[in-house]
């Protein structure tokens, strides 16, 4: 059984899957927003373009290797959902932050 500390820990964490996702979902929509407002002016950069293309291979394979490292510590399954998403929110923040400058 749980105590009630454990059972508090379990609920933070799953909170903070939540608000990571959360603010990966903002990020990506502001990304996919300026990168199409880049392609309809023609104004996209070829280095743009493939960063595009390759940073979604990198972020996913973080992704992974984090989820699995703390899957492999029996860490669960909130800890391992948290070790998924934030590589791939790290890039999508980045990425918003990067394409805000002109």
């Amino acid at each position: 059984m749980y105590d009630m500390k454990t059972a508090f820990r379990a609920v933070e964490t799953w909170q903070q899957v939540n608000l990571a996702y959360g603010r990966m979902i903002l990020s990506a929509g502001e990304v996919v927003q300026k990168r199409m407002l880049q392609m309809a002016l023609g104004t996209m950069k070829s280095e743009e373009a493939a960063r595009m293309v390759l940073e979604k291979p990198a972020a996913f394979a973080k992704s992974f290797e984090m989820a699995s490292r703390a899957a492999a510590g029996s860490k669960g399954t909130a800890e391992a959902m948290l070790a998924a998403i934030r590589p791939i929110e790290a890039s999508t923040r980045a990425n918003s932050r990067r394409l805000r400058k002109p």
